[in-house]
Formats: structure tokens, C-alpha cells, sequence
């Protein structure tokens, strides 16, 4: 059953604007998530390009390219369609690994799955 993780408020996240980080454990591993907006919809993904598995964001928190039409891998050059993380050009193994996400009230929430689950503290 998964469960539902308040994220950060609605107004945080704008139209090919920064992205709220999250940390999460994915398959046993401690990773860095973010959650972005586009045209409207909120999308989350693992901060992982599936061509090297290093983090994407060339800056903290920028994931969009200079259109604000593709998320970018600032190593390489991987471009990621921001609905639905599938490979858009340049080196991809395959497309992002996707994170649901809800919006209600004002407030974004990310949902837990078999394999994601909160990073806590120890």
C-alpha cells in the first residue's frame, strides 16, 4: 500500500521554473529526487540519468534547458520529455524513473511505492 507524502506547497513549483529536491530510498539506495511543473502538471522523477547515473541538474534545482520544453543532463546532453521523462535526444539508456505525484488543496504530495520509500534520518 503506498503511502502519500506531503512535498511542498503548489506556488513552489512553476512552469519550466526550479525544481523541489527530495530525498528517497529507491531500491535500498538513498537518492535525490525533484519535483517540476510543466504546462500546468506536476512530475517527479529520480535525479538519475539513465545514460550515467549521475545527477542531472546543471545548477541546484534547474533541470530545464533553455527552451523550457526539455529537462537536460548537464554532463552529457541526455534531453528528457518533463511529461513523462522519456528520452527526447542525446545519449539516453531508456527514459527517468517517474515518482506519482498529487496535488490537492494547495499542497503536492509524493506517493510511496514497493520499491520508493521515504529517506529518514537516523
Amino acid at each position: 500500500m503506498s503511502e502519500v507524502i506531503p512535498l511542498c506547497n503548489s506556488n513552489e513549483l512553476t512552469d519550466g521554473g526550479l525544481a523541489v529536491p527530495f530525498d528517497v530510498v529507491y531500491g535500498g539506495q538513498t537518492c535525490r529526487a525533484f519535483a517540476i511543473r510543466f504546462k500546468g502538471v506536476v512530475h517527479a522523477y529520480l535525479n538519475r540519468c539513465s545514460h550515467v547515473a549521475m545527477e542531472m541538474d546543471f545548477q541546484p534545482n534547474r533541470f530545464f534547458d533553455t527552451t523550457g520544453q526539455f529537462l537536460i543532463c548537464a554532463t552529457h546532453g541526455a534531453m528528457y520529455r518533463p511529461d513523462s521523462g522519456a528520452c527526447a535526444g542525446g545519449p539516453c539508456n531508456g527514459g527517468l524513473i517517474s515518482i506519482t505525484l498529487s496535488e490537492q488543496g494547495g499542497v503536492v504530495h509524493w506517493h510511496t511505492d514497493f520499491n520508493l520509500k521515504p529517506f529518514e534520518f537516523s
